[in-house]
């Protein structure tokens, strides 16, 4: 049900704001992407960014061939450079954060630690002039699922972040990260940067009736 509603959110949103190039930031195996063009029916430029190595390699490769759909093996952060990226048990949890089980415990086992790889990062900042750059798009969407890092790009790039017509983030309603950080800050950290709720989409599957995460999805309040 959540899955349908924002797919049609997604349908209406990109039209209206005729969207010309998605980053999928934190793509492990490339959900998102696959979302968009088998049922959200998005044409454009996807760039998909994952810093594992291994998890990147694998999306690569199911990206070869596709129509405007490039895969980065890198961790969009705070600044250029490199960093130490946690490689969880489950992938969907891998992160620049580290992980923590103080407000909720459902997730310890597949939320551990396994290794940890040094990744390539970049300031989004710097990632939006090189690929602005490279393929000329006009009207971005930035879509953020980094396990807890995502205020902390906004918060190190947000002239870079106004450049973008909207945005999708998860929000910790339960915090699974040693940086994750509450949705209602983090909502207004990205209203700071001048964007305005357009949908809430709960993230709720299997864990009835807690809620644990939500994304929202937010668009920018001066191209209203």
């Amino acid at each position: 049900m959540y899955e349908l509603w924002e797919v049609d959110h997604l349908q209406q949103l990109f039209k209206y704001f005729d969207v010309d190039c998605v980053f999928d930031v934190g793509a492990n195996a490339g959900q998102y992407a696959t979302m968009l063009r088998e049922k959200v029916g998005y044409k454009g430029l996807v760039v998909s960014f994952e810093p594992d190595p291994v998890v990147a390699a694998e999306l690569a490769r199911k990206a070869e061939g596709q129509h405007r759909w490039v895969v980065e093996d890198l961790a969009i952060s705070t600044e250029d450079g490199t960093a130490q990226f946690n490689v969880m048990k489950e992938s969907e949890f891998s992160s620049l954060s580290a992980p923590r089980h103080d407000e909720v415990d459902l997730f310890r086992e597949l939320n551990q630690v396994c290794t940890t790889v040094t990744v390539r990062t970049e300031n989004l900042a710097t990632t939006v002039g090189r690929l602005r750059g490279q393929f000329g798009f006009s009207r971005p969407f930035l879509k953020l699922d980094t396990q807890g890092f995502d205020t902390q790009i906004v918060c190190a790039a947000p002239q870079a972040v106004r450049t973008f017509v909207g945005l999708q983030s998860e929000l910790a309603i339960k915090k699974l990260y040693t940086d994750s950080v509450d949705f209602r800050e983090a909502i207004t950290v990205y209203e700071e940067c001048g964007f305005e709720l357009s949908a809430l989409v709960p993230n709720n599957a299997g864990h009835f009736p807690r809620l644990i995460e939500v994304d929202c999805i937010m668009v920018r309040a001066d191209l209203l």
